[in-house]
């Protein structure tokens, strides 16, 4: 169904920009956020759709960065 909608400048380029960048329809994108949406309480919680950052553990400092003397040692020895 074709419809008319009154759109902000501004959102219409980002919709334009993120269409093209995703090698889609400004339609296509329009109606999924229109679905989820409508969708109400089924949508999805955005933090369980994003992927978790890594971590790791980076160990202890070596050296008070505070402390020059130190610091160029620590430098040094690698």
């Amino acid at each position: 169904m074709k419809t008319t909608l009154n759109i902000d400048d501004s959102v219409m380029q980002r919709l334009r920009e993120e269409a093209a960048r995703r090698g889609t329809t400004m339609s296509t994108l329009v109606e999924a956020g229109l679905r989820r949406v409508l969708a109400g309480s089924e949508a999805v919680d955005p933090s369980e759709s994003l992927t978790p950052l890594p971590t790791w553990n980076g160990g202890r400092e070596r050296v008070d960065i505070s402390d020059r003397e130190a610091l160029y040692r620590v430098m040094e020895e690698e």
